[in-house]
């Protein structure tokens, strides 16, 4: 977002706006100043110390007490400081400050109108339960779909992604954690309306650190994995810059194929490592050989043909990575058993490597080359159904072309992102193995 669109500027302006229509009639609901100053402050605490401990996200409990206990022009404030004065790693900062107060603003506001035309104010002072939960929950889901709303929006407008896939999946991922704040969200307004008070609401929040710190720590180590695997790409694009960009992409390839064929997030994750690392054997490859110009030698080929068993040389250890070892290793046999290093038939190749064989093949015919321009990509898909059954699983070269059909393709390689913008990336060539494709 270095180089925001005019388009995605428009539109964050278009929600500024509508944010601050929101918090319009603020000084006739009557809200009780002290507490939302309270709730605001408690908020920014929590936005400071999240950034400064590196923790990520938002701490939506206070955000959702607000807007279970106070009129929604009063709840819709709350997240205003905190959203402004949280750093920002990356410019525009001002632009991203604003989106990130106008989306909390909007869907803060959302969930309160929805609460407060429930009746839900009355059923939190009366600590009415279990009625309470009903506009409480109606509250959550109007709060997630205002988000997803949001969200779809900046992504179809900045990342170009069409309308249908920028939103899809945005609110079912947020109503795990959405629900889960919101409980605590709700029980700090019914402890506030109590005669215990706000110091007694507050001490929710203790619980919901812990956890959130607990949470940080997964992340953390998640960020220490991919910074591993980046750390493997990197080597292998130094070493290879004719292919730069290309484990990346079949990362992608084979993470498409994987949930084409209903496999569950953390197994797809697990391909896309697996498509990412494939050739991070050729670490153990001479330069010479992965940069020749000249066609390869019997030796010379058998030599490269070993950087399968040197990349699982090289993962074996890495324990997170789980079936991906298995799909570096054989990710060059095929069905007729004409393949390497062990020349396995069929079943005998584990189902990780047929992926991401098919994978590998079709981000080779549709990447240029030094000797020729890339294959669109039904002429691709076409080739790969041509040798499936000899060469490629039919069923992977199956799932490809219904998420192809359905998505279309649009790598995105982190890997070129130092590149200049208008700066073309070099000429990249096949491995030499799978020339014979």
């Amino acid at each position: 977002m270095e180089a925001v669109p005019a388009r995605a500027r428009a539109y964050v302006t278009g929600l500024a706006i509508a944010a601050l229509c929101c918090l319009f009639p603020l000084p006739s609901t009557g809200a009780p100043w002290w507490a939302v100053v309270l709730l605001a402050l408690v908020y920014a605490g929590c936005e400071q110390a999240a950034a400064r401990r590196r923790f990520g996200g938002t701490f939506y409990p206070v955000l959702l007490a607000a807007a279970f206990l106070l009129p929604p022009p009063a709840a819709a404030l709350v997240p205003v400081p905190g959203a402004l004065l949280s750093p920002v790693e990356h410019h525009p900062h001002v632009l991203r400050r604003v989106w990130r107060a106008a989306r909390l603003v909007l869907a803060v506001w959302a969930a309160g109108s929805v609460h407060w035309a429930l009746g839900g104010r009355d059923a939190v002072a009366m600590s009415d339960f279990p009625y309470a939960l009903v506009p409480a929950s109606a509250a959550l889901l109007a709060f997630c779909l205002a988000l997803a709303a949001l969200d779809g929006g900046l992504l179809a407008l900045v990342e170009r992604i069409p309308v249908r896939r920028a939103w899809h999946g945005l609110f079912v991922r947020s109503l795990a954690p959405v629900a889960v704040h919101g409980l605590a969200g709700l029980m700090m307004a019914v402890l506030w309306r109590s005669p215990y008070g706000p110091v007694a609401a507050l001490l929710v929040l203790l619980p919901m650190c812990v956890s959130w710190w607990v949470f940080a720590q997964y992340h953390r180590e998640q960020a220490a994995h991919q910074a591993t695997i980046r750390a493997l790409v990197q080597a292998v694009d130094i070493k290879d810059e004719y292919t730069r960009g290309h484990s990346e992409r079949v990362g992608q390839a084979s993470m498409m194929i994987a949930r084409e064929l209903g496999m569950d997030d953390a197994r797809v994750e697990v391909l896309r490592f697996a498509g990412i690392l494939h050739d991070v054997g050729k670490l153990g490859v001479p330069t010479r050989l992965l940069r020749k110009d000249g066609p390869l030698t019997p030796e010379e080929r058998r030599v490269i043909e070993l950087h399968p068993e040197y990349g699982h040389e090289m993962v074996r250890g890495i324990g997170f990575l789980g079936e991906a070892r298995a799909a570096v290793l054989h990710h060059h046999e095929r069905l007729d058993g004409s393949g390497y290093p062990y020349g396995l038939r069929g079943g005998q190749i584990p189902e990780s490597a047929r992926v991401v064989a098919v994978a590998d093949a079709f981000d080779a015919m549709t990447s240029t080359r030094s000797y020729r321009r890339a294959r669109p990509v039904p002429a691709a898909l076409e080739e790969l159904e041509r040798c499936a059954g000899t060469q490629f699983d039919p069923r992977m070269v199956a799932a490809l072309a219904r998420a192809l059909a359905r998505e279309g393709w649009h790598p995105a390689v982190t890997a070129d992102e130092d590149r200049a913008p208008g700066v073309p990336r070099p000429p990249s060539v096949p491995e030499r193995p799978g020339a014979r494709r």
